[in-house]
C-alpha cells in the first residue's frame, strides 16, 4: 500500500515528489538529481536547503578591486556593522587568508565550504584569489573551493580554475538584455579602460554566458545570482531563468535588492525599493518551472563566518588568530568524526521521515478547500524549532498546503529580547518583527513571552510554543492539519498586522 503524505504519493516523493525540480521542499530539490550531482552538493550549505542547517561556510577577503560598477553596491573594507555582500572587516593576505581558514576550520568542524566572493571581483585579483586557492588545495584537502565572479574575466581564467578543488562557481547574473544592463551597469572596466552604458551591459552578458557554458562543459556546477530590481528587472529574470538553465546551469538565486541611502549605493541614495516578500516569492516561484531555486540564501557579508544567518567573523580577526598554532592533521580527523556524525543524523531523519506520514484523507474540509498557509519559525540550526522568539534575529518562513512542506525564505528581524527567560521591553522592536511577519498566520517557537503573544494574536498571527525541539516540517505539518481539522483552512484570514511608524 501506498502511503501519502499531505496528498503525496510515495512514488512521487521517490521521483522529487513536486511537479516543478524548483519546489524548495528540503529533500526534493535534490532527489531528481543525479547521484554524482548529490555528492558534490549534499554537504554544501549554499547549494542544498538541508545541508544548511547542518554545515557551516567562510569567506575570505582577499580580492579588493572589482572591474564593473554595480547600481547596488559600495564596497566598505573596514566595515564591522553592516550585513551585506561587498562588506568586510579586515582586507587579507593570500597567507592570511589561509591562517584563517585552517583556524576556523579547527574550532568549526561543520564548516566545509571555503569562498571567496569579495569584497571586490575574485576574477579582477587573480593573483591573490589563485594564490590562496593553491595553497588551500594543498593545506586543507578536505575543504570544498568556491568562488563568486560577475563573469568579465571568467572565460579567460577557467583553465586555472579547473588546476584547483573547485567544483563550485557562483556568477551574478542580473540580465541577458544590454538594455536592461545598461539600467544597473554604469560601466565595466574591460581591456584597460572603462566602457559605459549599454555598449559596456552588452560585453558583460557575452562573457557571462561564454563563461557559463564553458564551466558547464568542464563538469563545474554553477549557481547564479540574479539582483531582483523592481521596475529594471523584475519582468525579465524569468527570461534569465530560462536562458541560464539552457546553458546547463544547476541552481537560481533570486535574491531581493538591498538598497538603503545609508550604505550609499547609487539605488540606496536615489530611493530605488526592494521587492517586498510577497514580490520576492511571485517570481522565486514564477522561475521555478524552469529551475531549481535556492531560497535559502542570506546575502552574506564578503568575510562571513559560520551558519548561514550567524557571523561568527569576530572571534576569527587576524589579531586574535595570529598567534594561534593549528594542528590541521588532527583537525581533519576532528572534523571527519563531526561530519560523519552529521550524516548518521540526516540519514535517521530521512528514514523517520519515509516511516511518516500525514494523510490529507484525515482533515476535515475537502481537499478542494484547502489553501496554503505560511508559518514562521525560530530556529538556531539543526532542521529543529529550538528557539525563544523573542532571541530570533530572523525567521525562516515555510509553506504548508495540501501537497506539502516546503521551505519559502527567511526574514531578518531585530533582536527583541536579550533575557534568558521573560522579555517586557522592546516594544517598538517587536512591532517590527510583527510587520516583518506579514503574510505569516502562525510563529513556531520553543518559547514566547505573554506580551508578545498577545501582540502577535492581535495581528491575526497564531503563536504557537508547542512543538519545540521538533523537526520543522513534521511540526508545520502537524499544525497545518491541525487548523484543518478546526476549519481554519476554509478562508484567509484578514491581515490585521499594523503599519511601522
Amino acid at each position: 500500500m501506498e502511503l501519502t503524505v499531505l496528498g503525496q504519493s510515495q512514488t512521487e516523493i521517490s521521483a522529487g515528489g513536486c511537479a516543478s525540480s524548483g519546489c524548495g521542499s528540503n529533500d526534493d530539490q535534490l532527489n531528481h538529481l543525479p547521484e554524482h550531482i548529490r555528492a558534490k552538493v549534499h554537504n554544501h550549505p549554499c547549494y542544498s536547503e538541508e545541508a544548511h542547517h547542518h554545515y557551516a561556510r567562510m569567506h575570505v577577503a582577499v580580492a579588493p578591486a572589482c572591474n564593473i560598477q554595480c547600481h547596488y553596491c559600495n564596497r566598505k573594507y573596514d566595515c564591522s556593522n553592516e550585513s551585506r555582500p561587498g562588506v568586510v572587516s579586515e582586507l587579507l593576505t593570500p597567507d592570511q587568508a589561509v591562517k584563517k581558514v585552517m583556524t576556523v576550520a579547527a574550532n568549526i568542524p561543520q564548516m566545509t565550504v571555503l569562498g571567496i566572493a569579495g569584497p571586490g571581483d575574485p576574477l579582477a585579483n587573480p593573483e591573490r584569489t589563485f594564490d590562496t586557492f593553491r595553497q588551500l588545495t594543498e593545506k586543507a584537502p578536505d575543504i570544498k573551493l568556491c568562488v563568486s565572479t560577475n563573469g568579465l574575466a571568467l572565460p579567460e581564467l577557467v583553465d586555472e580554475l579547473c588546476q584547483h578543488n573547485i567544483d563550485h562557481v557562483t556568477m551574478t547574473i542580473n540580465c541577458v538584455d544590454p538594455d536592461i544592463g545598461a539600467q544597473i551597469y554604469p560601466w565595466i572596466f574591460w581591456k584597460n579602460r572603462r566602457v559605459y552604458g549599454r555598449k559596456g551591459a552588452e560585453i558583460l552578458i557575452k562573457q557571462q554566458q561564454k563563461g557559463l557554458q564553458m564551466l558547464v562543459d568542464r563538469g563545474i556546477l554553477v549557481k547564479v545570482n540574479s539582483v531582483m530590481i523592481p521596475g529594471v528587472n523584475d519582468k525579465h529574470l524569468e527570461e534569465v531563468s530560462k536562458a541560464v538553465k539552457a546553458k546547463g546551469a544547476f541552481l537560481h538565486n533570486v535574491m531581493p535588492l538591498i538598497a538603503e541611502a545609508e550604505h550609499g549605493t547609487f539605488y540606496g541614495v536615489m530611493g530605488q525599493r526592494g521587492p517586498t516578500h510577497d514580490e520576492l516569492q511571485e517570481l522565486q516561484d514564477a522561475c521555478s518551472g524552469d529551475m531549481n531555486m535556492m531560497r535559502h540564501c542570506r546575502q552574506c557579508r564578503a568575510d562571513a563566518v559560520g551558519m548561514l544567518g550567524e557571523d561568527r567573523g569576530d572571534e576569527f580577526t587576524m589579531d586574535k588568530i595570529e598567534a594561534v598554532d593549528v594542528d590541521y592533521a588532527a583537525a581533519m580527523v576532528k572534523r571527519a568524526e563531526v561530519h560523519a556524525a552529521i550524516e548518521a543524523t540526516l540519514a535517521a531523519k530521512q528514514q523517520k521521515k519515509n516511516e511518516t506520514f500525514i494523510s490529507l484523507s484525515s482533515l476535515s474540509i475537502p481537499k478542494k478547500e484547502s489553501r496554503p498557509v505560511l508559518m514562521a519559525i525560530a530556529t538556531s540550526g539543526g532542521g529543529i524549532i529550538n528557539q525563544h522568539f523573542g532571541h530570533a534575529r530572523e525567521f525562516l518562513i515555510y509553506e504548508a498546503n495540501a501537497h506539502d512542506v516546503r521551505f519559502i525564505s527567511h526574514r531578518k528581524t531585530d533582536l527583541y529580547c536579550s533575557g534568558d527567560d521573560t522579555c517586557g521591553d522592546g516594544e517598538s522592536v517587536l512591532q517590527k518583527t510583527i510587520n516583518a511577519l506579514k503574510g505569516c498566520e502562525v510563529v513556531l517557537c520553543s518559547k514566547i513571552g505573554y506580551e508578545p503573544w498577545g501582540m502577535l494574536e492581535e495581528a491575526g498571527i497564531m503563536p504557537n510554543g508547542e512543538h519545540a525541539l521538533e523537526a520543522i516540517e513534521d511540526a508545520v505539518a502537524a499544525v497545518y492539519k491541525e487548523m484543518g481539522e478546526k476549519g481554519l483552512l476554509d478562508k484567509k484570514p484578514e491581515t490585521k498586522q499594523r503599519a511601522t511608524a
